[in-house]
C-alpha cells in the first residue's frame, strides 16, 4: 500500500473518530456557495474583520520556509464586488492578532519572519479604515505572535501564541490573558487568568460577551507536527474566569478562517501536520454555545489553510489561504485566489 493511501487513510480516521466524539446537529440544507471577486494578492496566514459593511483581509505569510510577510491590507466592498488595496502594515508581519472596536481595526503582535518566539513582536497599531491611516497604540507588555484577539465590552482581549522564554531565546507555546482598552491606550497592569490549554494557530469569537477559543496547535511554530488540539475553552471577563470543559470540535486543526454571527462561530480550513498526515482542510463547522453543539456545514470549495472569513450582513466570505498544509514549499502548493461566499439565513442558522 503506498504511503500516500496511508496518509488518506490516517486522516479519514482521525475526523471520522473526532465526529463520532462529538454531538452534532442536524446538516444545515440547502446552503451554497457562490463565486465573487478573486483576492488580487493569493496569501496564506490572512485574516479577516468587517467594518461598516466592508471587509478588510490583512497580513500574508510571504514565501516559504521563512517568512517574508507583504503586510498587506485590502477593502471588499461587496456593493460593486471589488477589492481595493490599501497601505500596508507599518511594520510587516504575519500571524498577527486583530480586532474592532468603534469602527478601527486594532492589530496586534505578529512575526517578523519564522514562526518563533524570538520573531515576535510587540507592535500594535490602530488602522482607521475611513481615512487609511495607521497609530501607534502602547506595546505589548511581550512579545506575541499567533494568539487570538476579541472585544468585550470595549476592552480586547489578547489570548495565546507563541512568546520567547524571559532570557529572549527560544519559545514556548502561551495561555497568556491581557487586557487592552482602546481608548485609554493602556494594558492592563497584570495579566488575566490564564488560558487553561496553551495553544497557537487557534480560533475565535464572542458570543453573549463572552470569549470562546477553539482548537489550535500545542506545537511551537515551525517545528514540523502541528499537535492539533480540538478544545474548546469560554473565558468571561466579567470574572476573569475559564468555564467548565465544552464539546470538542469535530475537526481537530489550526491556523484556519473564522467569523461569529447570529450566536455562532463559524470555521473553516485549517491544516494537519504530524508524522502521517500533512493535510489542509474543506471542513466548515459551526459552534452553538447556547446549545454546546456543533453543526457540520456544506464544505469550502477546496481545501486550505491559511485562509481570511468574515461576515458581511448575513453572507459568510473566505478569502484565499494555502491549498495545503503550511510545511510544503509555495512551488508545490501554491495560494489560491478563491473568494466564495456563502448566506446563511438568520433562522436557519439557528435551527438545529
Amino acid at each position: 500500500m503506498s504511503r500516500r493511501l496511508l496518509a488518506f487513510i490516517a486522516a479519514v480516521s482521525l475526523i471520522a473518530a473526532a465526529v463520532g466524539t462529538t454531538r452534532l446537529a442536524a446538516q444545515a440544507p440547502g446552503l451554497r456557495w457562490v463565486k465573487a471577486a478573486p483576492f488580487p494578492e493569493p496569501e496564506e496566514e490572512l485574516y479577516a474583520v468587517t467594518v461598516n459593511g466592508k471587509m478588510y483581509v490583512i497580513g500574508g505569510f510571504g514565501y516559504m520556509p521563512f517568512g517574508n510577510p507583504p503586510g498587506l491590507v485590502y477593502e471588499y466592498d461587496p456593493g460593486p464586488d471589488k477589492w481595493t488595496k490599501k497601505k500596508i502594515l507599518p511594520q510587516r508581519v504575519h500571524h498577527q492578532a486583530q480586532a474592532v472596536y468603534n469602527n478601527k481595526i486594532y492589530i496586534f503582535g505578529g512575526c517578523k519572519q519564522g514562526i518563533f518566539g524570538t520573531d515576535a513582536v510587540t507592535n500594535v497599531w490602530e488602522y482607521d479604515p475611513a481615512t487609511d491611516n495607521y497609530r501607534a497604540m502602547a506595546p505589548i507588555p511581550g512579545p506575541r505572535c499567533s494568539a487570538v484577539a476579541a472585544t468585550v465590552g470595549g476592552k480586547m482581549y489578547l489570548i495565546g501564541g507563541i512568546e520567547p522564554f524571559e532570557n529572549g531565546q527560544g519559545s514556548r507555546i502561551s495561555g497568556r490573558n491581557q487586557v487592552f482598552d482602546p481608548v485609554a491606550n493602556t494594558w492592563g497592569a497584570r495579566d488575566l487568568s490564564p488560558m487553561p490549554t496553551t495553544r497557537n494557530h487557534a480560533f475565535v469569537g464572542v458570543v453573549n460577551n463572552k470569549i470562546y477559543v477553539i482548537g489550535g496547535r500545542q506545537a511551537a511554530g515551525m517545528i514540523p507536527y502541528s499537535s492539533n488540539t480540538d478544545v474548546v475553552e469560554e473565558y468571561d471577563p466579567a470574572t476573569n474566569q475559564w468555564g467548565g470543559v465544552k464539546q470538542r470540535m469535530p475537526t481537530a486543526r489550526s491556523g484556519g478562517g473564522y467569523a461569529t454571527y447570529n450566536g455562532r462561530i463559524y470555521i473553516g480550513g485549517g491544516e494537519w501536520i504530524s508524522r502521517e498526515v500533512m493535510a489542509s482542510f474543506r471542513a466548515l463547522e459551526a459552534y452553538d454555545p447556547a446549545t454546546d453543539t456543533w453543526q457540520l456545514l456544506p464544505a469550502l470549495p477546496g481545501a486550505v489553510h491559511g485562509n481570511a472569513m468574515s461576515f458581511i450582513g448575513n453572507k459568510l466570505h473566505t478569502v484565499s489561504g494555502k491549498m495545503e498544509n503550511g510545511g510544503l514549499p509555495d512551488q508545490m502548493a501554491p495560494a489560491t485566489a478563491d473568494h466564495s461566499v456563502m448566506d446563511i439565513p438568520a433562522v436557519a442558522a439557528r435551527t438545529n
